[in-house]
């Protein structure tokens, strides 16, 4: 590990905004987590607390929480050296509404207890192409969020993805739940200034520079149960085929000719 990161860790153990609470901390105390059920007497007041998961830098939570002192904001990663930003800019700015959770999001239950959650946000989450069981908006993770959110609470997805953004739509239709809020050019939209969802991250600056949408899609989960994971078949993005760090826009002949042979390779993989 670099000395960067190292500095980082050491920094994160004293930001009184953070909690270090990963999977084998938790496993070895044995014990509940201390906020658990009491995240008011952490912010000190009883307001709406906020999720992001998989907040990376912590950008959208500290920009949600400038903009609303009324409200609480969590940003939750696995990943510290990336939340030491939102962490560190948060104590700079005296942000009292802030607070983030290094651990895994399938934790999310060790952390808080039914209706303590109003809202969650999912900010560009890696779409898991291959892994259904890892997306972040698959039937296993809504039914954990269920777990957390208060009847009525919201789940948002705010994605450059294309193939997330008609997976978790072909999920909802599956499911037979309406969204209340569908977007699949945000910025070509009439909600293209809200004060939310006009919040732009570093990452979400870069795929608009590649001509990449931005899309929306918001739903209640409320107490359903019987979820359903859609049986179709999704085009892949290509801008992704080669990793996550390669999001690249391909000229149109090379786009059309590496998604065929991630098609092919797919394919020849589900026969062996």
């Amino acid at each position: 590990m670099g000395k960067g990161k190292l500095a980082k860790f050491s920094d994160m153990d004293a930001f009184e905004n953070v909690f270090q609470y990963v999977y084998q901390a938790w496993r070895e105390e044995r014990k509940p987590f201390e906020m658990k059920g009491k995240w008011h007497t952490y912010f000190g007041n009883h307001n709406p607390i906020i999720l992001e998961l998989g907040c990376g830098k912590g950008e959208y939570t500290v920009a949600q929480a400038q903009r609303d002192p009324n409200r609480n904001y969590i940003g939750i990663d696995i990943k510290g050296a990336r939340m030491w930003t939102g962490a560190k800019q948060a104590l700079e700015q005296g942000l009292k509404n802030v607070a983030f959770i290094r651990t895994g999001i399938e934790m999310l239950e060790a952390f808080f207890e039914k209706g303590e959650v109003a809202e969650i946000w999912l900010t560009f989450p890696d779409p898991q192409m291959k892994k259904v069981n890892k997306r972040l908006t698959s039937t296993g993770f809504i039914r954990l969020y269920q777990k957390v959110l208060a009847n009525g609470g919201s789940l948002n997805l705010k994605t450059d993805s294309l193939f997330m953004f008609t997976y978790t739509d072909e999920l909802l239709k599956a499911s037979n739940l309406q969204p209340t809020q569908r977007i699949t050019d945000l910025y070509a939209s009439e909600w293209a200034n809200d004060p939310v969802l006009s919040i732009k991250t570093y990452y979400e600056q870069q795929w608009l520079g590649r001509g990449i949408s931005i899309k929306f899609l918001s739903f209640i989960p409320g107490d359903k149960q019987d979820w359903v994971e859609p049986e179709v078949e999704i085009e892949h993005d290509a801008y992704r085929s080669f990793g996550r760090n390669a999001r690249t826009i391909l000229p149109q002949k090379e786009q059309v000719d590496k998604s065929l042979k991630v098609y092919i390779k797919d394919n020849h993989e589900r026969i062996c």
